[in-house]
């Protein structure tokens, strides 16, 4: 009776410490746990050169199914970055925005321009340090010409390639006059996708969003004389903003997405080898690659 007794304490033992590990484990996720999250708003960061929308749109779809979150703060701190992943990260809020009745604000830290900007337009409300660097309206698309370098070390470069355009953007010789007049035409047409949110989202005419949107650069202060954000705040203001608009009043509860942590591999090559590597890699994808259409400042 009495092993009987010590078993099932055992095991009762054990079922309320695997719950609480599933607890503190969905915690950490950033999850919602019934009786013990309360009503939140959920800070999304956005971060660095912008490269790929992948960790963003997952972190937004985590906090859509979470019902404790009641409201959204997108932190920007970001120069920009590929205009293909700035676009579909604005796309996508955008399109939470609008389906979704929960408040969005996105709150422009030290810089949010370019891209850093277009992601900012999908949200309800748009904030900014005073002082922040925002604005940078528009595409920008550069390569590197080593043509005559390469001429210069007797090296030469053989291509086969299916049509006179096949090879625009090459970085071992001069562009053509044809090849800058597609790239021209491809620049102003991606240019007009972000003119044309700026009009939709900021509720600004054609021709007054086009003075704006030739390029320059902008404090917070001069972004909110211009209506490019709404007004000044601190990111504390801003999550104070989110929470009023979603019935939480001031102060509310708030929740991040979980810190990446290290990796097997990384505690095997040990951090630095791996940081290096991804340093190297960038820069080759980035040289290899091609040219690429950039929402980015500078």
């Amino acid at each position: 009776m009495q092993r009987r007794t010590t078993v099932l304490s055992i095991a009762i033992l054990l079922a309320f410490f695997a719950i609480g590990a599933a607890v503190v484990g969905r915690l950490m996720l950033g999850g919602h746990v019934p009786f013990v999250s309360s009503d939140r708003v959920a800070i999304i960061p956005v971060t660095g050169v912008i490269e790929s929308d992948g960790t963003f749109l997952q972190r937004l779809e985590q906090f859509r199914e979470d019902e404790s979150v009641r409201g959204f703060v997108i932190e920007i701190r970001s120069p920009g970055g590929v205009a293909g992943a700035a676009q579909s990260m604005y796309s996508e809020l955008a399109r939470l925005r609008d389906e979704d009745e929960r408040p969005i604000v996105a709150w422009i830290g030290e810089i949010g321009a370019s891209g850093g900007y277009y992601v900012a337009l999908g949200a309800d409300s748009i904030l900014a340090l005073p002082s922040a660097l925002t604005g940078s309206i528009g595409v920008i698309m550069q390569f590197p010409n080593a043509g005559e370098l390469l001429r210069k070390v007797g090296v030469g470069l053989e291509v086969v390639k299916s049509g006179d355009l096949k090879g625009l953007g090459s970085p071992v010789r001069d562009l053509t006059g044809e090849e800058r007049r597609v790239l021209q035409d491809l620049v102003d047409d991606v240019y007009d996708q972000f003119l044309a949110a700026v009009v939709e989202n900021r509720e600004l005419g054609r021709e007054q969003a086009e003075s704006l949107a030739d390029g320059r650069v902008m404090s917070g202060a001069q972004a909110s004389r211009a209506g490019l954000v709404d007004r000044t705040a601190t990111l504390r203001e801003a999550v104070d903003v989110a929470g009023r608009m979603a019935g939480l009043g001031e102060n509310p509860r708030t929740v991040r997405p979980a810190e990446r942590r290290l990796g097997f591999w990384d505690i095997i090559r040990g951090v630095e080898e791996s940081r290096l590597h991804l340093i190297v890699w960038s820069i080759l994808d980035r040289s290899l690659s091609g040219p690429r259409l950039r929402y980015q400042w500078p």
